[in-house]
């Protein structure tokens, strides 16, 4: 029958471990006295070492036993050493999730409330105006008083065209219906619109320009040696007059600050302003009519 099959050492507990070298350095001890007494140098100055497992034996197996295993210890230093760097990498790639989560919902949040705000509207600075209202030839021209067409640029005609076909707006309580001057004695109606035939009937209000008392610029037209001449002293305003314009509900005075003379294209006098003011233009020089003579008035707080 065969022997039975030698274990190796991984197959062995720590206590068959310990007991194969306590043998071995039994053994080792053994083999020494001998060595010595065939030398003659052996001195016996103590008696045999009682048979059993001493402490010193104890604690010089635990240092062998070591010897002997030095490939288990460092295998469980080794894995244990990957558990934890696992953990660690599964710790950051969590908090690296949750922050990249906290910063996708703070995107969505702030697209959903982008979505949600509607945009503050601002007052458009573009000038629809060509020309500034109420040119027409003078009286003295052989053709009669007319809409002088020649202070438009040719290839801006069709425009011009286009916009004096524009429907007036609905009429409403806060639109202008008489201005007064008192410096110059001027008292008239306000009509909405100032083409050709709107300056006709008193005073044209530019139809894009803001009513009285609002925040913008509000254009009146009027002019000075036709139908009535009702803006022809308005050089000589001065600044502190006052121009006074009514609605249905109340009265606005303004207070006039300046007064210029500017071509027939200089359509930027009639631009939206961010405080309430009034703008009053009329052809000038008086008969002649080849330019604009321009007031400007700002509200007066009431």
């Amino acid at each position: 029958m065969a022997g039975k099959r030698k274990k190796s050492v991984d197959d062995m507990s720590i206590q068959e471990l310990r007991q194969i070298i306590i043998e071995k350095q039994r053994a080792e001890r053994s083999r020494q006295p001998s060595q010595y007494r065939r030398s003659n140098r052996m001195v016996n100055l103590e008696p045999a070492a009682t048979p059993g497992l001493l402490s010193e034996d104890v604690s010089q197996s635990e240092e062998d036993l070591e010897t002997y295993l030095p490939d288990r210890k460092p295998r469980r230093t080794f894995f244990d050493r990957m558990l934890v760097g696992i953990e660690v990498i599964a710790v950051f790639g969590l908090i690296f999730i949750f922050f990249n989560i906290f910063g996708l919902l703070r995107n969505l949040n702030q697209e959903a409330i982008a979505s949600m705000t509607l945009p503050t509207l601002t007052p458009t600075a573009i000038i629809q105006a060509v020309v500034l209202p109420s040119g027409h030839t003078p009286p003295t021209d052989p053709g009669g008083v007319r809409f002088n067409e020649a202070e438009i640029p040719e290839h801006l005609r069709a425009h011009v065209q286009a916009m004096a076909s524009l429907p007036l707006p609905t009429a409403s309580p806060e639109q202008a219906i008489r201005i007064r001057i008192p410096a110059i004695s001027v008292d008239a109606p306000i009509v909405m619109g100032d083409g050709e035939e709107q300056l006709k009937k008193g005073v044209g209000q530019y139809i894009h320009s803001t009513n009285p008392g609002q925040n913008g610029n509000l254009v009146l037209s009027a002019h000075n040696d036709v139908f009535g001449e009702i803006f022809r002293d308005l050089d000589q305003l001065q600044p502190g007059d006052e121009v006074i314009v009514y609605t249905n509900q109340r009265a606005y005075t303004y207070v006039v600050q300046q007064q210029q003379v500017v071509g027939p294209l200089q359509v930027e006098v009639m631009a939206h302003t961010t405080d309430p003011v009034v703008t009053l233009i009329s052809c000038y020089p008086y008969m002649v009519d080849t330019h604009r003579m321009v007031i400007s008035a700002t509200l007066l707080d009431q």
